[in-house]
């Protein structure tokens, strides 16, 4: 069973391993994962974790105003297909609507079959290319959209 909960700095060992796992060249250092931790409240990381209280993946917002971004979405390899990924997109569309967005974008590479059949299966449309985008490989990112329902916080 995974239980979701905030990335935490004692997160970053995991994280880093994860990153250099998932994203080889393009793995975020351990340096630049303490500056995403340090952009809070803009910025917002989710930890999946298992029952023995390890990493299992994570992921990341940012709060843009009408706008948020998903900065990542990783998961173990060994639980690809497990619903973890989807649990980490599902939050951090909780997290961008009570944040008060009225979309949610992404980019994902477009050989990454994987996350766009993620992507698609939470709503996510295409609505642009960026050719060449991730370097030095050429491949294309997608630019993904969700339309949301933002919460209002004098509502509750």
């Amino acid at each position: 069973m995974t239980m979701l909960r905030d990335l935490t700095w004692r997160d970053l060992p995991r994280v880093v391993e994860l990153e250099g796992a998932l994203f080889g060249a393009h793995a975020w250092s351990e340096p630049t994962w303490w500056a995403e931790l340090a952009a809070r409240p803009r910025r917002e990381y989710v930890a999946a974790v298992g029952p023995d209280g390890a990493v299992q993946g994570y992921a990341g917002l940012d709060h843009g105003g009408e706008s948020a971004d998903i900065m990542t979405v990783a998961v173990d390899p060994s639980l690809h297909g497990a619903g973890v990924g989807r649990a980490l997109v599902d939050e951090l569309v909780a997290r961008a609507e009570r944040g008060g967005a009225s979309a949610l974008l992404l980019e994902v590479r477009d050989d990454n079959a994987a996350a766009r059949a993620l992507y698609a299966r939470t709503g996510f449309v295409h609505v642009s290319r960026r050719r060449g985008y991730y370097q030095p490989e050429g491949v294309d990112a997608l630019v993904l959209r969700r339309l949301l329902s933002p919460v209002d916080g004098d509502a509750q």
